[in-house]
């Protein structure tokens, strides 16, 4: 009982500095309203956490926990780039629009981040985006992807790509006229189009819809 309740309150605290973090900025946010807002005492935060940084560290982790389980073994990987790096962008795509308030955030307060916090989403993000290179990297070997591409730009082109649609569905009020799934779909077509071998193969119909 006593460990559920130790993760419950770990939970919690995880939960509301999520919150905090995305509604007062990175360096705005305090301990004493994140734990005000987790409805515990600031002493139970610092038991769960030493600092500041550490929750930071904890949310991020949290962030990206869903695409780092689902990229553990590489080995289930089809090896069909239209399959996996759609798996990978829906996934992608869930932590963005889950996270969009402190994403926001992180990209305001960019030029202004505390050294330990960028540290840290560097951290986060470089085991991933690791991942997903050499995923891209086995299929260079296996003749699926261009020798010649550079795939940890690649990388970035890609989960750019994710990152830049999320902010402009998500902008209010949102002009635009197709859903997540088609934008999915059309990013991983026209990035594998670009990377692949064969890139006249295509699996997908893209259609402009406005169901989500």
């Amino acid at each position: 009982m006593h460990q559920r309740q130790t993760e419950q309150t770990r939970a919690r605290l995880i939960k509301a500095a999520t919150e905090v973090f995305a509604n007062e900025g990175l360096s705005g946010a305090t301990t004493r309203e994140i734990a005000r807002v987790a409805k515990v005492n600031e002493v139970t935060l610092f038991r769960h956490f030493q600092n500041k940084e550490q929750l930071l560290a904890a949310v991020i982790q949290q962030m990206i926990a869903l695409q780092a389980e689902a990229l553990a073994n590489e080995d289930e990987w089809t090896q069909d780039l239209h399959i996996d790096l759609r798996h990978y962008a829906t996934l992608f795509n869930q932590m963005l629009e889950q996270h969009e308030g402190l994403i926001r955030t992180f990209i305001g307060e960019a030029k202004r981040h505390p050294n330990a916090a960028c540290q840290i989403l560097h951290d986060a993000a470089e085991s991933l985006y690791k991942k997903l290179i050499a995923y891209l990297q086995k299929g260079q070997k296996n003749g699926t992807v261009r020798p010649e591409i550079d795939v940890e730009v690649a990388v970035d082109m890609f989960t750019g790509m994710q990152l830049s649609g999320m902010l402009r569905r998500t902008a209010t009020p949102t002009t635009v006229s197709y859903n997540r799934e088609c934008y999915i779909d059309a990013c991983v077509d026209l990035f594998v189009r670009g990377i692949s071998t064969t890139p006249n193969i295509n699996n997908y119909s893209i259609k402009k819809s406005n169901e989500d």
